[in-house]
């Protein structure tokens, strides 16, 4: 592929495994991160995996008027892009969320506000080039929200009804949408938690979720086994999931 992939969180684990998969794939790449960020060590990862050139650049995720100039800059200084992979997000504080409500608003603006400027102003911009692929992380929490973890939950949940409404109308437009749910990913977003049943790793959502992109594939749930797990989920009476771990 000559196009750029575009990696937003380039700090995020899983957002580096699946750039350092592309790699063969593709040659030049764009990490994106916060201002301060170091990416040095991301970007030395990547190269060592085979892309020939690896930019870095400033983004705030928070800053919604920032995302189409950034986009639009990022797309004229590295020519088009085909892939978009949005791997920035919190998981904040559930206890602290429940009492503060800045904090709340906080983890659902960047889990769900933020990404959808985000994916309206790439889904634009790669319908105006006419191809691309937009990778797009939501979560098992937003399948169905838990009392343990409602407010990153619920944002998840809102990410993958919007994800999915996308999706369908970038049908025949030559940009293809990827809507992952993973499971528990052990790494450093939940380090100190206990693993969930059915967990898995930034390397192992990485590897599902490139062969899913190669494939063109709509959704991947990581580890494959969720899929039916929340199905029977979803049977369950309230009065017992409100009981349900995060």
């Amino acid at each position: 592929m000559s196009g750029t992939v575009l990696v937003l969180g380039g700090r995020s684990e899983i957002g580096r495994a699946v750039a350092e998969r592309l790699a063969g794939d593709h040659r030049r790449f764009v990490l994106a991160a916060r201002p301060g960020a170091d990416l040095t060590a991301a970007t030395a990862s990547l190269r060592g995996a085979g892309a020939e050139t690896v930019e870095t650049a400033e983004f705030d995720a928070d800053d919604l008027a920032a995302h189409g100039p950034f986009l639009e800059k990022v797309a004229a200084e590295h020519g088009s892009l085909d892939v978009v992979v949005l791997a920035f997000g919190i998981l904040g504080d559930q206890a602290r969320a429940e009492e503060d409500a800045a904090h709340a608003a906080a983890i659902v603006h960047t889990d769900y506000v933020a990404q959808v400027g985000v994916l309206t102003h790439a889904a634009n911009l790669l319908r105006a080039q006419g191809h691309g692929s937009l990778v797009v992380f939501s979560s098992v929490a937003g399948v169905r929200v838990r009392r343990a973890n409602y407010v990153y939950g619920s944002a998840k949940a809102g990410l993958d009804g919007f994800a999915s409404g996308l999706a369908d109308a970038l049908h025949g437009s030559g940009v293809h949408l990827l809507l992952v749910r993973p499971g528990f990913v052990i790494g450093r977003m939940t380090e100190g938690m206990s693993p969930a049943p059915f967990s898995s790793t930034p390397a192992q959502v990485a590897d599902a979720t490139v062969a899913a992109l190669r494939k063109r594939r709509g959704v991947v749930w990581v580890p494959g086994v969720l899929r039916p797990v929340f199905f029977g989920m979803r049977l369950l009476p309230r009065a017992i999931w409100r009981r349900m771990p995060r």
